[in-house]
Formats: C-alpha cells, sequence, structure tokens
C-alpha cells in the first residue's frame, strides 16, 4: 500500500440501512443511529424515526493517520435506540444497545471495488439480546492536493480544446422502385420462433385515433423520437440468498407497458359478483358499425353485349361485380357489395356497362340515401325489387336505355348474415380479406399393431450377416419402422408385436402403403408390398380387442420356379382409435380434450364470446413504393376445433374489427388463442407467394373467466425476435363465458380426468406423443391451406405453438424460477417457524405456544384447524384476486432479462448453422450446467446414503450412539406420558432466543458426519 506523495488516505464508512432490527422503544419499534468508532474518530449518523428496517445513506469520512498499520486497525460500528425519538422500555438512562459490529483494517478496499455488505449484528455480553444485519460499504482512498491535481488536469483539459470533428451525415438509400416491401420488424417475425432469452426493446407506438369508446388510456409519444428507456434501477444491493426477490423498479411509460389494461366503456360496470343481463343481439359485446349494402342479382331485357358489368358507386368509393354468370340479355351476377357508411354519402349509383372496348352504358339507377331502408335484427333479408335502367349514353345519344336491374339496398351493421360474404369496397384483393370461419379437419388416430411374416422370399442370403426384416408402414407424409425381427424357428417367418400409430383425417381417402424390407446390409431389399385403404379399416370407441387379418404380400424376388406374384403374408391388426383426442396444441394450453368420436362427447356447460373490437399502434409491416409504412392486419382466433378470421382492414395501425364470435364450451379448464398477422397473401399477384407476418398474439384461460361476466381489456402484442422482446401494439377484446355460475355439471368437471378414458388405459408414451402432435399440426396446416381464403401454415403453426418443445436457455430458467416460486411457499412458511422461534414478535409466539398446548391436549383438533386455517387463507387472498384475465407475462418468461448469446443460441436451429468455435463453447457452457445439476444430484444421493448410515454399520462408532439414544429414547416414552413429551419437545423447539445457540444442533452435527458413498467414486 504505497501512498502518493503529498496525498493523504482517508476510510469510507457508508452506512446505508439495517434490517430486522428488535424494538426497544416498548411500543414495537425503533429509532436507531449509528455510531462509528476508527482510530480514535467517533462519529454518528442521524436518526431513522419508528423503523425496524432503517436506511440512513449516511457517508462518514476517517483520516488514516497511518497507513502503513492500516491493516491492523480496527472498525467498530455500534447501533442504538434513540430514546429521545419515543418513550424506551424501562428507566435506563443510556440508549438502549442493538448491536455491533468489528470489522479488521483487512477487509478494507480501495475505492471502486467495494461493495454493499451485510453484518449481522454481534451482542456486546452475554445477556445483551440483539437480532438484526447492518448494510455497509467500506472502502479508502488516497486524496491528492488540489495543486497536485491541477497539475494533472491541464493535459486533459488541452485535449479537450480540439474536439474531432463531427461525422458525416449518413445519406438515405435510394428507394427501389418495388411498390411492396417488408420492413425490418416484419423480416424479423418471420425467423424461426425464438425459444431463449430476449433484450426488451421498447418501440414508441403511433398515436392512436379517436375510438368510438371511451378513448384508452395511452402513454404520451412524440413521433418520430422513441423514448429513451432508462437502465433499471436496483433500489437495494443485498448479498441474497437464491430465494430473496431483488426489488427492481421499471420505469415504463404508462406504467405496466406488458400488461393488460382494462378498457372503460359499456360493459366496466359488470363487477365479479353481478350478471350482465344479455342483449337480445348476436353483437352485444363490440360496437356496432353501420355499413350499406347493396345486392346485385341480374339483369333483363339488356341490348346484345359481350361482357355487362355492374359498378356501384356510393361517393368517393367504387366498386364492380365479377363476369356476368349468362352474357346473354339477361345476365346474372348475385353478388352483394358492403360500403363502410361512418360518413354517409348523399345518393347511390348503380349502373350497367359492357366491358368489351369500347365500353358501352346501359342505363343506370340512382337512390337518395336517406329514404333507403335500415334492417335491425332479427329481421329477415330484405327482398330485391326490378328498377328501371335510365339515362343516356353519352357515345350513342340515339340508342334508347332498355332493361331492369334487380337490385336490393339496405343500411345494416356488421350482424348482417350478409357482411361475411360481401365485397368490401376498402379492401382491394376481396378474396384473401373476408372474414371466415374455418373447421379443422376430424383427426383420428390409426394404430397399425404388426404381428407376424410369413412366408418371405429372400433373393440370397449375404454370407455373414444376420438377416434383419423390419416393417415400414407409410401413410402420406408419416413414416414409421418396427424394430429388429425376432426368427420364428422358420427362415421364412419373423414376429414383431409392435404398435405403430399415426394420425389419419376424414374424409379417409388415404392410402396405407406396407413394405417389407430386409436391412441387413446397407441398401435395403423390398421383400413385398401391400396398400390398405384407410376408410376400411375398423373403427374402435374402447378397450376391446379387434380381430386381426392377413394381407398377402406383392412385389417381391419371385418364387423359386416363377409362378404367381406372391411374396408371402403379412399378419395386422388394424384399427381407428376413436377413444383417444388427437392432441394438436400443447397440453398446457390446448383448447379441447374431447374424444373423437362423437358418441363419447358429454353435453357442453356453457358458451364462450369474443368480441374482437380492433388493436391499437399496430407497428408498420410493410412499405408501400419504398416509403410509407403500412400495416393490413387480421385477427385469427381458435378454440376447439373452430378458427375464426376476420375481414383484412387494409393499411391502418389502429384496426377496428368489432366481429363476435361463439364457441360452444365443453371443459372450461381450456385456453383461447388469439393471434394478429400482417396480409400479404391479398398481394400474391404484385409480390407473388409470400406468407403472412405475424404481429403477436395472447392466450386467456376460460376458467379464470367468472360466469356471465363480460371483460373489456387491452392486451400488448408481443413477439420475441432475433433483437429481443417486442410489443408491436396493443389488441382490444371483450370476452364473456356464459354458464350458470354453479352449475353441477361444471363443478362435476373439476372431479374428471382430463382426457378421455382411453389415455389412462393405454397410454401413449412422451416422444411418441409428441411426434403425432407434429404430424397433426401438419395435417391441420394443409387442410386449412386448401380453403378460400386460406389460412397459411405459418399461421396455424404460429398459434399452435409448433415449435414449444425446442431447446431454451431462457425457457429453462424460466421453469427454474416457475419451481422456485413454488417452493416459496415452503420458505415463506420457514421463515415464519424462525420467527416465532426468535420471538421477533412475542405476542404471536405467545399464541403459538398457547394454541400448540391445546392441539397437545386434544388432538382430535388437528384436522379440523388445518382445513379452517386453509378456509381462512382462501378467504383472505380474495381481495388479491386477479381482476382481468391475465395475457402473455414477459417476466415469468425470462423475457426481459436476457443475454445475447442465449438468445443468438436460441434463434439457431438444427443442425447449428454457426461456426464451430461457437458451437463448441455453448456445448461447453452446457457442460457446465450439467456439472451443476450432476453435483446437486450427488448432493442428494448423499442425504440418502447417509440416513442408510444410521444403521448399517459403515460407522461403527455412529451406528451404537445412535442405536443408544434410540433405546434411552424407547425407555423415556414408555415411562413418560406422550403429551408431556409433545409439550417437552415443542416447547424446547419455541425456546428464547437467549438460550439458543447460534451453532448448529448436536443431531445435524452427527448426522452431517454420517459417511456416504461419495468416497468411493471414481
Amino acid at each position: 500500500m504505497s501512498l502518493p506523495p503529498h496525498a493523504v488516505r482517508k476510510l469510507v464508512v457508508e452506512v446505508i440501512d439495517a434490517r430486522d432490527l428488535l424494538p426497544k422503544d416498548g411500543q414495537g419499534s425503533a429509532s436507531p443511529y449509528v455510531v462509528v468508532d476508527f482510530d480514535g474518530q467517533r462519529k454518528r449518523t442521524k436518526t431513522a424515526v419508528r423503523s425496524l428496517n432503517p436506511q440512513w445513506n449516511d457517508k462518514l469520512e476517517f483520516v488514516v493517520s497511518d497507513p502503513a498499520a492500516m491493516e491492523a486497525e480496527e472498525l467498530e460500528v455500534e447501533v442504538y435506540n434513540d430514546k429521545r425519538m419515543g418513550g424506551s422500555s424501562g428507566g435506563a438512562r443510556k440508549n438502549p444497545f442493538l448491536g455491533r459490529v468489528r470489522i479488521c483494517g483487512s477487509q478494507f478496499v480501495r475505492r471502486g471495488e467495494e461493495g454493499l455488505i451485510y453484518f449481522p449484528l454481534e451482542k456486546k455480553s452475554l445477556l445483551s439480546w440483539v437480532r438484526g444485519d447492518i448494510g455497509l460499504k467500506i472502502y479508502y482512498y488516497d486524496d491528492v492536493h488540489k495543486g497536485e491535481e491541477k497539475k494533472h488536469e491541464q493535459p486533459d483539459q488541452q485535449q479537450e480544446q480540439h474536439p474531432p470533428p463531427p461525422g458525416e451525415e449518413k445519406k438515405e438509400p435510394h428507394s427501389d422502385q418495388i411498390p411492396l416491401a417488408p420492413t425490418e420488424t416484419a423480416n424479423e417475425t418471420q425467423e424461426p420462433p425464438p425459444i431463449s432469452v430476449v433484450v426488451v426493446e421498447e418501440v414508441p407506438l403511433p398515436e392512436p385515433a379517436p375510438p368510438l369508446h371511451p378513448p384508452v388510456a395511452h402513454p404520451p409519444v412524440e413521433e418520430h423520437h422513441p423514448p429513451e428507456v432508462p437502465q433499471p434501477e436496483v433500489k437495494r444491493m443485498q448479498m441474497a440468498t437464491p430465494l430473496d426477490k431483488v426489488k427492481v423498479s421499471r420505469q415504463t411509460n404508462g406504467g405496466d407497458y406488458f400488461g393488460p389494461k382494462v378498457i372503460s366503456g359499456r360493459f366496466s360496470s359488470s363487477s365479479p359478483g353481478e350478471t350482465t343481463e344479455r342483449v337480445a343481439t348476436a353483437y352485444d359485446l363490440v360496437e356496432p358499425m353501420q355499413f350499406l349494402f347493396v345486392k346485385v342479382v341480374k339483369a333483363r331485357g339488356l341490348h346484345p353485349c359481350e361482357n355487362p358489368y355492374v359498378k356501384v358507386r356510393a361517393g368517393a368509393q367504387v366498386k364492380r361485380t365479377k363476369p356476368a354468370r349468362d352474357n346473354t340479355c339477361n345476365p346474372e351476377w348475385d353478388q352483394v357489395f358492403s360500403f363502410s357508411h361512418g360518413k354517409p354519402e348523399s345518393t347511390l349509383e348503380i349502373s350497367v356497362w359492357d366491358s368489351a372496348p369500347p365500353e358501352a352504358f346501359f342505363g343506370g339507377v340512382c337512390f337518395d340515401l336517406s329514404d333507403v331502408p335500415v334492417r335491425d335484427q332479427p329481421d329477415g333479408p330484405l327482398a330485391p325489387q326490378w328498377y328501371r335502367l335510365e339515362g343516356v349514353d353519352d357515345r350513342n345519344p340515339t340508342t334508347p336505355v332498355t332493361g331492369d336491374i334487380m337490385v336490393a339496398v339496405w343500411i345494416g351493421t356488421q350482424a348482417d348474415e350478409a357482411f361475411a360474404d360481401s365485397w368490401n369496397a376498402d379492401a382491394p384483393y376481396v378474396s384473401y380479406t373476408r372474414s371466415k370461419v374455418y373447421q379443422s379437419p376430424k383427426l383420428w388416430y390409426l394404430r397399425v399393431s404388426v404381428i407376424e411374416v410369413q412366408d418371405l422370399h429372400f433373393p440370397g442370403p449375404v454370407p455373414g450377416h444376420p438377416v434383419n426384416v423390419r416393417v415400414n408402414i407409410q401413410l402420406g407424409f408419416q413414416s414409421s419402422r418396427t424394430r429388429r425381427s425376432v426368427p420364428n424357428g422358420n427362415a421364412t417367418s419373423f414376429s414383431w408385436h409392435e404398435d405403430l400409430l399415426f394420425v389419419a383425417s376424414e374424409p379417409l381417402d388415404d392410402q396405407l402403403l406396407v413394405l417389407v424390407e430386409d436391412r441387413s446390409t446397407k441398401a435395403a431389399t423390398l421383400l413385398g408390398h401391400t396398400m390398405i385403404s384407410v376408410a376400411t379399416v375398423e373403427q374402435r370407441l374402447d378397450e376391446r380387442p379387434l380381430p386381426s387379418k392377413w394381407f398377402n404380400l406383392e412385389g417381391g424376388a419371385a418364387p423359386p420356379g416363377g409362378g404367381p406374384s406372391y411374396s408371402g403374408r403379412l399378419h395386422l391388426r388394424l384399427c381407428l382409435e376413436g377413444g383417444y383426442h388427437v392432441l394438436d396444441e400443447a397440453a398446457h394450453v390446448c383448447s379441447d380434450f374431447r374424444p373423437t368420436a362423437k358418441q363419447l362427447w358429454k353435453p357442453a356447460v356453457g358458451v364462450l364470446e369474443l368480441g374482437i373490437l380492433g388493436a391499437r399502434g399496430l407497428l408498420p409491416m410493410k412499405t408501400k413504393g419504398g416509403a410509407k409504412g403500412s400495416t393490413d392486419a387480421y385477427c385469427v382466433a381458435k378454440y376447439g376445433k373452430k378458427w375464426v378470421r376476420t375481414r383484412t382492414i387494409t393499411d391502418s395501425f389502429d384496426p377496428r374489427w368489432n366481429e363476435q364470435y361463439t364457441w360452444q364450451v365443453y371443459d372450461p379448464c381450456t385456453v383461447l388463442t388469439i393471434g394478429v398477422f400482417d396480409n400479404w397473401r391479398m398481394f400474391a399477384d404484385l409480390v407473388g407467394e409470400r406468407p403472412d407476418y405475424r404481429i403477436g398474439k395472447v392466450r386467456i384461460r376460460v376458467s379464470t373467466l367468472e360466469s356471465n361476466r363480460v371483460y373489456t381489456n387491452s392486451y400488448p402484442l408481443l413477439v420475441l425476435l432475433r433483437s429481443g422482446v417486442k410489443k408491436m401494439g396493443e389488441i382490444e377484446v371483450a370476452v364473456r363465458f356464459a354458464c350458470p355460475a354453479l352449475l353441477p355439471d361444471t363443478c362435476a368437471m373439476y372431479t374428471q380426468p382430463l382426457l378421455p378414458r382411453m389415455h389412462y388405459l393405454r397410454p401413449i408414451g412422451v416422444p411418441q406423443q409428441e411426434a403425432l402432435r407434429s404430424a397433426a399440426i401438419k395435417t391441420v396446416a394443409g387442410w386449412l391451406a386448401r380453403s378460400e381464403p386460406p389460412l397459411g401454415p405459418e399461421v396455424v403453426r404460429y398459434m399452435l405453438d409448433a415449435d414449444a418443445h425446442t431447446w431454451s436457455m431462457r425457457r429453462s430458467k424460466a421453469n427454474w424460477f416457475r419451481i422456485m416460486g413454488v417452493l416459496a411457499w415452503a420458505v415463506g412458511l420457514a421463515r415464519w417457524i424462525d420467527d416465532i422461534q426468535r420471538w421477533r414478535n412475542p405476542v404471536t409466539t405467545v399464541l403459538v405456544h398457547l394454541l400448540y398446548l391445546v392441539l397437545v391436549w386434544y388432538p382430535e383438533l388437528v384436522v379440523p384447524t388445518g382445513f379452517f386455517y386453509m378456509v381462512l387463507i382462501g378467504s383472505w387472498y380474495y381481495r388479491f384476486r386477479p381482476r382481468v384475465p391475465a395475457g402473455m407475462d414477459v417476466r415469468l418468461s425470462q423475457a426481459d432479462t436476457v443475454d445475447p448469446e442465449e438468445l443468438d443460441e436460441e434463434f439457431d436451429g438444427v443442425p447449428s448453422a454457426k461456426p464451430d468455435d461457437i458451437v463448441r463453447a455453448r456445448y461447453d457452457r452446457l457442460r457446465t450446467l450439467a456439472a451443476r445439476v450432476q453435483t446437486v444430484m450427488g448432493d442428494f444421493a448423499a442425504q440418502g446414503e447417509r440416513v442408510q448410515a444410521l444403521v448399517s454399520w459403515r460407522d461403527p462408532r455412529a451406528t451404537r450412539l445412535f442405536i443408544g439414544v434410540c433405546t434411552a429414547a424407547a425407555l423415556v416414552l414408555y415411562v413418560v406420558p406422550p403429551k408431556m413429551v409433545a409439550v417437552a419437545l415443542g416447547f424446547y423447539f419455541l425456546r428464547h432466543p437467549m438460550f439458543r445457540d447460534p451453532m448448529p444442533p448436536a443431531s445435524l452435527n452427527f448426522f452431517r458426519r454420517l459417511p456416504s458413498l461419495s468416497d468411493r467414486m471414481l
């Protein structure tokens, strides 16, 4: 520790805070202050009034007279209660003593290396009673004289006089002449979904348009200036155990940036105990939106033409029909248009034209929109009427206009049954923008039991190679192969007795291809095959055995001497399992648990109603013309076998859908999934076939919804990207679970198995279940892709969490902290018992003594008291019940604290595409984590081996001691009544800390000294 010239060494003691001090003022509290003594210098902090967990944050400086001897000095820190701040117990004149700490000079560190350390408070004498810890920062520095400092600062000041010239501005790249291009964020969303840790990136929201509801509270955001996200401020540093919670204040715009928000409106008054009265309309969860509907049916009496069409104009909105079905003088269109009626126009023009050049005008009809009828639910559809065509063709003014047109014009809402199939004037590519309802295909498990094969013909045995006959079965894209065969004592007969499972979908028009192969060499040799129609396979609803069948094989090696193409026969047992539920979703977020066979379904317990109101503040997902940002968003919701898709709102960052859908609920312990996507297929003629980009999704568990209550909330749309977790906007939904609150069937549902009966009678292994789930997802995606408009495979995979089980360090950490959260109850109970033991609250400890005496003397009250205590706990936590259905939790997912290296590993596919050195480093890190797990497993094994060592005589002395103690305990328990023993043990366990030794008890020391088998490990 050499000291620079002209310098004085100073010791700094920062007294930060203290924890869990002993109350000394006679009122259950204390007013502590700290006195620090070093090298004859004595200083004190301010007094923290009436606090057992005081915070001072005082900085005390001391001069070190002899720096060379500083390590031999001692720093003494004492804590006292200031009796002037409140009545203190007793009549002592001095301030009551609360504890002290002595720190040797060798523990002092230089400034910059210090840290907050909590020291346990010690007694001053044997009869002192203290508790708690004090947090200190202790360091030293060398204070150089000001004259010397100026000499050292001059060169720095000279350098600062010549700042480097500012860099040139970056020129914006020349925009390509491409009509549409995805933004950087959109491209990032299309990468494989991540599974590990992420950096939080907060993106400012565009200013929302005025909503139709009372407005939702959004944080004020300046346009084109993303807010500066402050670093998380650690309020308190401490040397904590892994179970201690470190409080981090996260400052974000608008409060809970990633949490759901309640939308105020007409449903906000629905309290938990209040039943919302049903409105007599199918659209009572969303805002009614008025549309002008025009149904063009047909025309008659037109002049001869090639390809007539109808043009409909409502103000600035113009739309034309498809080509007519019949190109004669009586064409038919039968087409419905819907125009947004938010800003009503005065007139509606309907005109008939011939598309053959030059276009000829056949006449038109003009409607005054003030006279158009308004259709209210549940009115039937408006009947179309004939209207005479009028007007004059400017090109041929002498040609008279003849003919009539049949149309129907009315004003309705999105609840109109014609709205779903109408051509919306706001959408340029209608076929890909309509709202639709889809149904997943009916899926079956196809079980193929391969029993044996006979009469095989081998082309020629390979010397030195054992015969390896296997059966390979293919169903569509699925393929599975049996294990190695077992000879039946005959060179041409082999057996397996193995079950193979496949996923089959209705209509059952696929063919099952069965191949028998010889894999004795590297190149497999086909010995025979057969084709089986899946439609001919028998269906089974329970575990009853089905008869097996023999199938002739063809196409193998010809038998000796020629003859018919007979290659042997195969013994199979086939059945379509209707008693299973084919999982296409992850089990923890499944929306349906019904078996395939409809005969096994139970009646519905309620109705789930979802109102998709709209979205706010979506990020631009594409650029139009190379400059303007745009988003064409639509929403998809999935529950059970039913998928719904809203219409696409084009070129809007705040789309309003206001569409409502319903599902039958057969099990309340299921999950509704809602996703938002950006539509790219509507531009297929411009950019080719491109998948739709995901914007985010939300899950809502039905069992968390109270019966008949409307929840109108806004949820953040979060996507995990390579750059971190990003908020893409917010979605506003209204949801209601319409069900009698105490329906017996609903309550009985909680006592029944989650999965159908066959899952427990003949369970499917976890690896096989995951493989079948992947096949089911691919089957559902292929089915929905054939719809019109198609629901893309990328949408289906994202909604069904197809990559939920891939490796992720982030998920591993999240699951670990979930385990710690579960164990927090046990840790809290242990801390409460420790507080009772230490008499931190004497009143509580005395009450526990009394309760213990009552339970020992009346043991029949133990069980009822335990149940009554659980009732009290449940009643207490009713105050803190969640008021809003939870969405995605960023903190629970460990997405707000991430290492970039782990995030990069999460996005890396299998096999890895990274360089060898990176893969090697990640493998070494994985080995390090595995070594920790290995150590923990060894510690658990050692504890169990020590228990066995009590009576195994591996340590003769320890076993003799244990047997002797057991003998003495048996004699005492024979003589002393058990109630007296229980009272004595309980009072000994709860004895006052004054009579407690801080060292571990003798029984624990004895147990730790017992031998384990660790010393025998190589």
